[in-house]
């Protein structure tokens, strides 16, 4: 068990994999489009989101909260494109380590709680419309549960806030970060089960299911009512919504269990996979704003005003004001709804 980056050598396949330039490059590139595609568009949804949209229902709060994700990725991103380009050299110390890197999960496993969160808030519209009509306080419990999302991610994660996340490899002359992790991060192989397990499964696989359920449940649903333009939309985005969060999630989260599994007990690694997964889970954070944008009438009239690009076309010409949701047809009770899925980025080697 390595107690410091001195007493330690990295095997030849890591070593080899920080001096990969061209993969380093590529991913750094991607970073890039990534970064710029966020901010703009995930800028411009918070603004519309916050001040163009009235009123504030439980949907609306919840699609605050990922766009405010979003934009704390593409806000970190940056640090990561200079670490990439230097050659997985880190050169902001400790502290600022370990917060980038915080920032990064807390964006991850937010945006999946979230989503699953805007999941059941559909769930209970769509299919047990009568029971969701009589809840009290909708928008009050869509606050309270943003904020136990954030807290249940900071209090899995709170490891990374009190651990030296760089590792110097003399051999190469570089400081990674959150790249290489000792062992002795967390104080037993028990607690390092149950903070990986934490994440794999309680942040990751639980939320994926019940949000699969939900939109299943709210496919099914629609698809036994007749066929308007508005129900297709509605089961195509439900569709989508789905594709998104297991293209962009579970690819990265599956490989961190089988990365570290592999690292801990065979003395291998699946690491490279896992660093290109990364690239893939940040790409939600660039679809969103798109997924708002076909999703909600509401927030496409909105757009086309700011752009002056307001369409002619009868559906396009409802009142604004009624604040339609993606699903009013189905349901007759408050519902400005926005789809999301989201991500960040994550660790990966274990010394031995």
């Amino acid at each position: 068990m390595a107690r410091n980056s001195s007493s330690f050598k990295l095997d030849n396949a890591t070593l080899s994999l920080f001096q990969d330039v061209n993969t380093g490059i590529i991913i750094s590139v991607i970073y890039m489009l990534v970064t710029a595609i966020n901010l703009v568009g995930n800028g411009l949804s918070m603004w519309l989101l916050l001040f163009r949209t009235s009123p504030k229902t439980p949907s609306i709060i919840f699609m605050i909260n990922l766009t405010l994700t979003d934009l704390a990725l593409g806000t970190a991103l940056p640090f990561q494109i200079a670490y990439q380009l230097q050659g997985y050299h880190w050169t902001l110390g400790t502290r600022t380590c370990s917060f980038v890197t915080l920032m990064f999960y807390t964006n991850m496993y937010c945006s999946i709680l979230t989503m699953m969160a805007i999941g059941i808030d559909r769930y209970l519209g769509i299919v047990k419309p009568m029971q969701f009509r009589q809840t009290r306080k909708r928008k009050f419990n869509a606050v309270i549960g943003c904020l136990v999302m954030w807290g249940l991610v900071l209090s899995v994660l709170y490891p990374l806030m009190t651990t030296d996340l760089t590792f110097d490899i003399p051999e190469l002359g570089i400081t990674t970060c959150f790249d290489v992790l000792k062992k002795d991060m967390l104080p037993s192989m028990l607690a390092w089960a149950a903070f990986l397990l934490s994440m794999v499964f309680i942040l990751f696989l639980l939320p994926f299911c019940v949000t699969t359920f939900c939109y299943v449940s709210v496919i099914r649903k629609l698809a036994r009512d007749s066929k308007t333009a508005q129900k297709e939309r509605a089961i195509r985005l439900a569709f989508i919504v789905l594709l998104v969060f297991t293209v962009c999630f579970a690819p990265n989260n599956i490989l961190l269990l089988s990365h570290t599994v592999l690292r801990l007990f065979y003395k291998k690694s699946a690491y490279m996979a896992y660093k290109l997964s990364l690239c893939f889970s940040c790409l939600n954070s660039c679809i969103d704003p798109f997924i708002y944008y076909f999703a909600s009438k509401d927030f496409r009239q909105k757009l086309r005003q700011i752009l002056n690009l307001q369409s002619l076309s009868s559906m396009d010409l409802v009142a604004t004001d009624h604040k339609e949701s993606l699903y009013s047809a189905q349901c007759t009770f408050e519902g400005q709804e926005r789809e999301h899925s989201k991500v960040s980025l994550m660790p990966t080697q274990t010394t031995e």
